[in-house]
């Protein structure tokens, strides 16, 4: 059993030798663990401060990409690298090393693939009022969206088996937290999450620039997943709201008409009229894009096999079939 830590920085050099130094390079359970430092196009000491730390591999980005493209890169290097299982932790020294043996513990009892760490923000002293609301708000959204029951939605502290890692595909450029357990939620990964502890900040977030734009943001980010997996469920709802429009604009048309005061009312049925179209629309989009959500899936599968056939080569094995792939007709004497 294999355990990698991976941890994405970018300008680190003063936090990483922290959290470095803070790691488990054993743990009950596992066989080997190891580090992996992605550089995001850092123009600090961050590579240097890894290396001369001891960490086993270095992966550098020539510019910074952002959070997301680190952390996805640092899925594909762990997976190359034969990684069962897979840590991410971030290079601020916010979450303590001593929690990574409880993180995965739900993994390695074959309970969960893919778990998160719960910080109970509502706990946390130095976190003001707003931002735990703010946290409350976020990860209440992300549940009814998801379906899933984490209750520290935006946690970076997590762990992926090789199964998890394999089937999440990022595409955010802004942030892989919520997205993830997006798709756990619409792909049946099994998601667990478990309490842990924080240290005190020592410095300012940089991805939350500021809470209006987080927000925008991470609004964004869950709006556009989900309308990948649920195009003509978001596409239903925002016509079935401009057709009532439609109709409450008809309806009060001919209540005039029914006084005899129809002609100084011609703009409700023209508007009427152009919000039926435009209503009947987006419903067909949302038809048209849930077809093509149907292919999305499909072409998923093929890459999950094909990232499967490309590790079992990479590494000189047979690609193992997880538990609910069916066998072929030829496999299975058919």
């Amino acid at each position: 059993m294999k355990l990698i830590i991976q941890i994405p920085c970018w300008n680190e050099e003063d936090a990483l030798p922290l959290t470095l130094a803070d790691l488990p390079r054993q743990i009950a359970g596992v066989d080997e663990v190891e580090i992996l430092v992605i550089d995001d196009g850092s123009i600090d000491r961050t590579v240097e401060v890894a290396q001369e730390a001891g960490v086993d591999h270095v992966v550098r980005l020539r510019e910074h990409r952002g959070l997301a493209a680190a952390f996805a890169a640092g899925l594909d290097v762990s997976l190359r690298l034969g990684a069962d299982i897979i840590v991410n932790t971030d290079a601020d020294h916010q979450y303590r090393g001593r929690d990574i043996e409880r993180l995965i513990q739900p993994i390695l009892t074959g309970q969960a693939d893919m778990v998160v760490g719960d910080r109970q923000t509502d706990s946390i002293p130095y976190f003001s009022w707003g931002k735990k609301l703010l946290q409350r708000i976020g990860s209440w959204v992300v549940r009814q969206v998801s379906g899933t029951h984490v209750p520290d939605a935006t946690s970076g502290f997590r762990a992926y088996s090789r199964e998890a890692a394999l089937a999440l595909n990022v595409i955010s450029d802004y942030t892989y937290t919520l997205e993830t357990i997006i798709q756990a939620g619409a792909k049946g990964i099994a998601l667990a999450h478990v309490p842990i502890t924080v240290n005190r900040p020592i410095r300012k977030s940089r991805l939350v620039r500021s809470i209006l734009d987080y927000c925008c943001r991470s609004a964004a980010t869950i709006l556009r997943i989900y309308t990948m997996y649920k195009p003509l469920w978001i596409f239903s709802i925002f016509g079935s709201v401009v057709l009532m429009a439609s109709l409450a604009l008809a309806i009060r048309y001919l209540y005039f008409l029914f006084l005899g005061e129809g002609t100084g009312h011609i703009q409700s049925v023209v508007l009427a009229g152009v919000l039926l179209v435009l209503g009947v629309q987006m419903l067909l989009i949302g038809l048209v894009a849930d077809l093509v959500s149907i292919n999305r899936c499909l072409n998923e599968e093929v890459l999950l096999r094909v990232k499967k056939l490309e590790l079992a080569q990479a590494q000189g094995t047979t690609p193992q079939r997880s538990a609910t792939e069916e066998p072929s007709a030829q496999e299975s004497g058919g």
